[in-house]
Parts: C-alpha cells; sequence; structure tokens
C-alpha cells in the first residue's frame, strides 16, 4: 500500500502501473497480481487504507453538531493533497471500471451511507428532524455537495462551506410547529 500511495502522489494515477509499484516495493509484479486484478483495484485498497476512524457519527444529542464533527473530519481528509486528489482519482478509475466502482461503492460508500443514517434515524426518533422526512434525501443533501465541490466545481472543501450546507438542509429537516 505505501508504495502505491507514494508513487500516486509523485505521478498521479494516470501513471501509476504495476511494474512501478513492484518495482518501489522490491517484489515481483507477479506477486502484486495474485492478490490485486488490476491497478485500479490495487490503487482503491490503497486509498481506503486511510484512517476514517474520524467518520463515524458520534451521537451527543445533537444531531448537526455530530454531522458538523465527521462533515469538518472528511472536509478536511478530502479538501486537500494527498487524499483529495488520490479520491478524485479513485472516484475517476471508478467510472471507468465496473469492478472498482462496485468495491468503492460496498467498501467505503455503502458504509459511511449506513452510519450516516443510523445517526440521521437516531436524531428522528428524539424528535430533532421531522418525523415525515426522508433520510435518503436527507443522506443526498448532506453528501452531494461535497463530492459536487470535489469533484466538479473543484472549490474548496471548507469548515464555513460545511456550515452553510447543514443550515441550509436543517432549516427544512426541523420539526414544524403545528
Amino acid at each position: 500500500m505505501k508504495s502505491t500511495l507514494e508513487l500516486a502522489r509523485e505521478s498521479g494515477f494516470a501513471k501509476l502501473s504495476i511494474e512501478a509499484v513492484a518495482a518501489r516495493a522490491g517484489v515481483g509484479k507477479h506477486t502484486i497480481y495474485r492478490r490485486w486484478p488490476s491497478r485500479g483495484m490495487l490503487f482503491l485498497d490503497a486509498v481506503l487504507s486511510a484512517d476514517t476512524q474520524g467518520l463515524v457519527h458520534p451521537d451527543t444529542g445533537d444531531v448537526v453538531a455530530d454531522l458538523r464533527a465527521v462533515m469538518t473530519r472528511a472536509c478536511d481528509l478530502l479538501g486537500r493533497p494527498p487524499w483529495g486528489p488520490l479520491y478524485q482519482d479513485l472516484i475517476g478509475e471508478a467510472q471507468h471500471d465496473p469492478k472498482v466502482a462496485a468495491a468503492h461503492h460496498e467498501r467505503f460508500v455503502k458504509p459511511q451511507t449506513a452510519d450516516t443514517l443510523a445517526r440521521l434515524r437516531a436524531a428522528k426518533d428524539q424528535g430533532q428532524l421531522a418525523p415525515d422526512f426522508d433520510l435518503d434525501v436527507a443522506m443526498e443533501l448532506l453528501s452531494g455537495p461535497l463530492y459536487y465541490r470535489l469533484l466538479v466545481t473543484q472549490e474548496p472543501l471548507t469548515h464555513d462551506y460545511i456550515d452553510r450546507v447543514l443550515r441550509a438542509v436543517f432549516n427544512g429537516m426541523s420539526p414544524r410547529s403545528t
């Protein structure tokens, strides 16, 4: 993993090769191919080896604060090198390789989504969210702007931006007085 990440940081995914990784790691390329069927899958494992423990939602009783904690950690991780460019390359590769896309979804997106939905569900049960609010849509409203900035506009991911997203989303998710 270390050799893959080093090479990807140095020259980007486009120039990453199994041969270069093998040479850097001091092993034969067949050793790498035994474990990873493609450079995309090798790269996926390397990128997903990042410490994502800070992306697990706490439950302090304040759903906005809990979401902010995780979203700002994601912002800090993905908003700058080395992880931002590496994750952008991974998403780019997933557009061309269905196996990378499926593995990324299964190993990263699905667990993150489940964790966020569990936190939102708890907040809904605690009366912090409107009882009829669609939690799947909430998940997409919270994650979509980050991916949009990271992958489409490449505008900075900042804590201020996270705060603006949370304000915009939670104005619509708050319980309404009757």
